[in-house]
């Protein structure tokens, strides 16, 4: 299976920048659909009222599946890999 890493930067409340990417199946190019997973995320992570928009997420390249990803793309369609002030 061949993903799409959307790469995103969200400025959190206290003014970090969190970096993570949004990996999803290849097949899905709806921006649109790419930020509503970002924005779950940012749910998640205590951030919701935070901006999310085609500025701060975008494609970045399409790669091979690795296996540690695949299941929860299966179960939720998407990957999220935290990459800096995620926490």
């Amino acid at each position: 299976m061949q993903v799409a890493v959307w790469d995103t930067y969200v400025t959190k409340k206290d003014g970090t920048v969190m970096h993570f990417d949004i990996i999803a199946p290849s097949e899905i190019r709806d921006e649109t659909i790419i930020q509503n997973y970002g924005k779950n995320y940012l749910k998640f992570k205590g951030q919701p009222e935070q901006l999310l928009t085609s500025k701060e997420c975008s494609f970045c390249h399409i790669e091979t599946l690795q296996s540690h990803f695949e299941e929860e793309i299966n179960q939720n369609g998407y990957y999220i890999l935290e990459m800096e002030n995620c926490n």
